[in-house]
């Protein structure tokens, strides 16, 4: 086997293990307040979870082919150069996953991929499609929290009052067995969303090692990026499932619902609609935040939504840097850069 190759099948298995660590540490989000309104129990949570996360990474390959075109220029570039900086930009992206993982913090790992490739971009010389970044990454970035906490916001005021006279222990039966429902929702968007972003990186490191030319997704990407988003998924998130089900507010069945509903419909929307690599967490967490914030602005513990924002800010130059750094060990190592 030559190097090429032997790094072409590197690259695309640490991909997978990027999906992976995607799935268990986005696997909150879909789930968390649907656990901690006692909705689903945590294992039934993760099994719906994982499976709707595979049916949800069939469904398109637009948001794949917009991550696939965030570098442009290989051309220039030896084979193994290339793929070094595909490589490097998984490793950012992981190790900047671990990180918030292991501290329980629900940052994004949309973000610290498109941060990885950008920083191995700028570091190698590589162009980056600041228009795609601009019009498919940043724009939407800034969208889907807004919409996210609106959109809860005003979906539990309309239930507040539609169900204003209602008995309260029957209205939370009710909707928590309607958070069944929603909670599928958001898990099938995620898969969406985030297998999606593996399958581009599969595929731009198949067009740098040169074993695939063109603009498909071909058919075992799709299959082995939703095979490992669900078997991440299944591994668990408990950490920072604690930090989306409690830390943030104590949700009750009708705002976890309007929370859940409001984000699978964000997400929906941007990865069909806009072809658009918007984050499950950020829109997650927002929706918590809006529809938490119908008890009262107080009742949302803002320190530690501070803290997650703060995350949100630095996760694509932290990403950025932690690639730019491996890139430059990796260009020294790897012959033929």
């Amino acid at each position: 086997m030559d190097l090429t190759l032997a790094l072409v099948i590197t690259t695309v298995a640490i991909a997978l293990f990027f999906d992976y660590t995607n799935g268990f540490h986005d696997a909150a989000n879909a789930i968390a307040t649907s656990v901690s309104t006692r909705a689903l129990t945590p294992r039934i949570a993760l099994t719906m979870a994982a499976i709707l996360n595979f049916v949800g990474a069939l469904l398109g390959v637009g948001v794949a082919k917009t991550i696939k075109d965030i570098l442009t220029g290989f051309d220039g570039l030896t084979a193994n150069h290339a793929l070094t900086v595909v490589l490097s930009a998984l490793v950012g992206a992981i190790v900047w996953n671990l990180i918030t993982w292991y501290f329980g913090i629900p940052s994004s790992s949309s973000h610290a991929l498109i941060g990885g490739l950008i920083g191995v971009g700028l570091a190698a010389g590589v162009s980056v499609d600041w228009d795609k970044v601009i019009d498919k990454v940043a724009i939407p970035m800034l969208m889907s929290p807004a919409m996210g906490f609106c959109g809860a916001f005003l979906i539990m005021l309309a239930i507040m009052w539609i169900f204003r006279k209602a008995n309260p222990h029957t209205v939370n039966r009710g909707f928590r067995m309607s958070q069944t429902v929603s909670a599928a929702a958001l898990s099938l968007g995620h898969g969406l969303q985030d297998a999606q972003k593996t399958m581009g990186v599969i595929v731009l490191a198949l067009i740098a090692g040169g074993e695939h030319t063109g603009d498909d997704i071909p058919l075992w990407v799709i299959l082995a990026a939703a095979g490992a988003i669900s078997l991440g998924t299944m591994s668990g998130g408990m950490r920072i499932m604690r930090t989306m089900g409690r830390r943030i507010i104590a949700l009750d069945p009708p705002r976890g619902f309007a929370a859940e509903t409001t984000a699978a419909v964000v997400l929906y929307g941007m990865a069909i609609g806009l072809h658009a690599p918007v984050s499950t967490t950020h829109t997650m967490t927002s929706a918590v935040m809006g529809a938490g914030a119908t008890k009262r602005f107080s009742a949302v513990r803002w320190g530690v939504a501070r803290s997650i924002v703060t995350a949100w800010i630095i996760t694509i130059p932290a990403a950025a840097s932690v690639g730019a750094l491996c890139y430059f060990v990796l260009h020294f190592v790897i012959p033929g850069n």
